[in-house]
């Protein structure tokens, strides 16, 4: 038989008796194991599924704002919340409690949002959902979008995961229970108020409980709660108020932290479920489906202002479909991880908002750039008298820097009068070393055919022999070599180049040594790993990135040079209106005319931030955990005959390159035919763990090698626990295939 019904959130429901009852019994399985079924005075949940096609979500509108009428299909509710107190972040700490604000009134009498289903795509795939909307003009604003609490709205994408029956999945991931008037803390912590009503007597005492819990001891209680209250019709008003009313506009000022703090919120949400283990690393959704909008999430620019409320929603969909690079289980890239010191250090550079080509504009930041270059140059073993050096947007960009620098020292009238006046000059690197130098060359005019492959071990790392032979090989073909360029760290195998045997080798031939060490300088902080870079203080340029092994947030790279003056005399071109000589200070630290930019973002204040809170020696041990993972990853992979190691060796980095065999694989001969097999599994296993959210995991083919996983250790999360649960899963998704 079948019945429709209506649950506590108002979902209409279409079941048949028998499915009526396995959804109420697989919600109270789900519900009573939650946090929320735990609460004092809880009355059960709603036990109805929501039918696939439409999903009926109240929004809440404050009755003192009875000019926002925006509506999306509404229909009368005669559905009585129950009373529910407002959670106000429980489970943040005291320190991210003390940021959010009191829930907002909510209404007695809640519209409710009808969003369609979606249909067929041609190709088989779901049309993403889109919510029909009609507005009413108001004070002669500009039309705008609504967007109903996206919670609830049903799921029709193939990426989705369906939440269980009488649950429903939040934007950021999390489940919210079904029950009337209820939301997670987790919800509420991200800066929304629970939805539904209570009635009148209970909503003040709401209020007023959370006025005393707000109090400071030495404020005025009757300030403060004229101020709670002006603070509570701001939140409830996001949805009429619009960038143009922030500061600097007048008396924007409340309304720029109410909005501010809600943004905070979000992003403390946010970092919370970073950190989760059990959380998704990822919601993934093909690029068609984000462009096409999704659940209501429109990346497309309109004409009109949106509101400040439709802006947090949209900030929260941007975190949703996005990557967690901090959780625990995200391995896929080199920089990873998400250090909050160093993201509070990036809140602080994006405020002050400044640029680094000068001192008279970034004062303390140029400071602190000088202090940070010395430092890394001291480590490197270079004297501050002699060393100098910048930070740039990223390894390319730094890499770039050395190879620009090794030919004007060598044919500085390149500056002015270009490539012709040049012989056909030619640089080397090992074969193993970052595509970046190939681009280098294109971009500098040098050309890629110009750019020789040196030959390297079985490990990846540059024969020293080998590079002697193809010097010299260049030079009876006419070619004029000018520049090695080493890799301290390569980006797959994790391999240093014998920086000595190198450095002999360019000292004989009179040719500049440039050393990529953007993925393994930062093993020059680790007293029992360093000797790996010995020799890199003959070099003449460095590249090293701290948002690699360092863990600083992206990015953060610099370009360090051996001779002072040089970066100067290559790229200054002493711009009258920025780089005048009288100044009334120092003008050796308006350090803009040293790059090849003239704007630079403030890199250096989140790594100076992280130093000052880690040390030298909290880089240390955080770097010497993260090699003793990859040993123990090795010892493991080692002793389980359905993992092969690419090398069967030690690692010497944090790099640990492996095969997985399936059981079916296992007993094909070695040769072309499991090979070719074998270059299948490491994508299909990487598509599934990309669409189940469960782990992200780099994978490559590399010579002659089929393709084989790549796992590197860069992010201070990660634990031995996390370690094994890649491997399980890992065999999990593979056994099969």
């Amino acid at each position: 038989m079948q019945t429709r019904t209506r649950d506590s959130l108002g979902v209409a429901t279409h079941s048949s008796d028998r499915d009526r009852r396995n959804h109420a019994e697989t919600h109270e399985r789900v519900f009573e194991a939650s946090p929320v079924a735990a609460a004092p005075g809880r009355a059960p949940a709603s036990r109805h599924s929501a039918h696939p096609d439409t999903v009926r979500t109240e929004t809440q509108c404050a009755s003192r704002h009875s000019a926002h009428r925006d509506t999306v299909r509404t229909e009368p509710d005669q559905h009585a919340c129950r009373d529910r107190k407002p959670h106000r972040g429980q489970n943040l700490p005291a320190a991210a409690r003390s940021l959010l604000l009191p829930t907002a009134p909510r209404c007695r009498t809640p519209s409710r949002v009808v969003t369609q289903g979606a249909a067929p795509r041609g190709d088989g795939a779901p049309q993403p959902v889109r919510t029909r909307t009609r507005s009413r003009a108001r004070d002669a604003r500009p039309p705008r979008r609504v967007s109903a609490p996206r919670a609830l709205r049903a799921r029709h994408d193939g990426g989705g995961v369906t939440a269980p029956p009488g649950r429903t999945e939040h934007p950021g991931g999390e489940t919210v229970s079904s029950e009337p008037g209820c939301l997670s803390p987790e919800r509420r912590a991200g800066g929304y108020s629970a939805w539904g009503g209570t009635g009148e007597e209970e909503e003040e005492e709401d209020r007023k409980q959370m006025r005393k819990k707000s109090i400071h001891p030495c404020q005025s209680t009757d300030k403060d709660v004229i101020k709670e209250t002006h603070a509570e019709n701001l939140m409830t008003n996001l949805s009429n108020a619009y960038a143009s009313d922030l500061l600097p506009s007048k008396e924007g000022e409340d309304l720029t932290k109410c909005f501010l703090l809600r943004v905070v919120n979000i992003l403390l949400h946010y970092i919370e479920k970073t950190f989760d283990v059990k959380s998704k690393i990822l919601d993934f959704h093909h690029p068609h489906q984000l462009l096409e909008g999704l659940d209501g999430f429109d990346l497309e620019l309109s004409d009109h202002p949106e509101s400040l409320e439709q802006l947090l929603v949209d900030c929260t969909d941007t975190l949703k479909y996005g990557v967690k690079t901090g959780h625990p289980r995200y391995f896929n890239q080199l920089s990873s991880g998400l250090d909050v010191i160093g993201l509070a250090g990036e809140w602080l550079t994006a405020t002050a908002n400044t640029n680094m080509f000068t001192y008279e504009v970034a004062p303390v930041f140029t400071v602190m750039e000088a202090v940070l270059l010395k430092k890394m140059c001291e480590i490197i073993g270079w004297r501050e008298a002699e060393a100098e050096g910048i930070f740039s947007p990223g390894g390319s960009i730094s890499n770039l820097y050395g190879i620009l620098v090794a030919r004007y020292k060598q044919y500085p009238e390149i500056k002015a009068k270009g490539m012709t006046f040049l012989p056909r000059i030619v640089l080397f690197v090992s074969e193993q070393g970052h595509y970046s130098i190939k681009k280098a060359a294109a971009t500098l005019g040098i050309g890629t055919d110009n750019v020789i492959e040196v030959k390297c071990d079985e490990r990846g790392k540059m024969i020293p022999a080998e590079l002697e032979k193809n010097i010299l090989q260049a030079k009876r073909k006419g070619q004029t070599p000018f520049c090695v360029v080493a890799t301290a760290g390569s980006t797959v195998f994790g391999a240093f180049d014998p920086l000595h045997d190198i450095a002999d080798i360019c000292e004989i031939h009179k040719l500049w040594m440039h050393v990529d060490a953007a993925w393994g300088g930062g093993l020059l902080l680790s007293r029992n790993h360093s000797y790996k870079l010995s020799g890199i203080e003959r070099a003449d340029s460095v590249t090293w990135n701290p948002h690699k092994l360092m863990g600083v947030p992206l990015q953060c790279s610099a370009i360090l040079t051996r001779e002072k003056g040089l970066l100067g005399a290559c790229n200054q071109m002493q711009a009258e209106y920025l780089f005048q000589p009288d100044k009334v200070y120092n003008s050796n630290f308006d350090t803009g005319d040293k790059t090849i930019q003239c704007g630079r973002h403030v890199d250096v204040f989140k790594l100076w931030l992280m130093w000052k809170a880690k040390g030298t020696y909290g880089f240390e041990v955080q770097i010497d955990r993260y090699m003793e993972l990859a040993k123990y990853f090795y010892k493991v992979l080692k002793k389980k005959d359905n993992f092969k190691l690419v090398f069967d060796a030690e690692p010497e980095f944090t790099n640990v390159c492996f095969w997985y065999f399936p059981p079916r694989l296992k007993h094909i001969p070695k040769g072309f035919e499991r090979d070719q097999e074998l270059q299948k599994i490491a994508p299909k296993i990487k598509a599934q763990m990309i669409v189940e959210g469960t782990v992200m995991l780099s994978y490559q083919p590399c010579g002659d090698k089929v393709n084989f996983f790549r796992m590197v250790f860069s992010n201070p999360a990660t634990r031995q626990t996390d370690v094994d649960y890649l491997i399980d899963e890992i065999q999990r998704l593979g056994k099969d295939l």
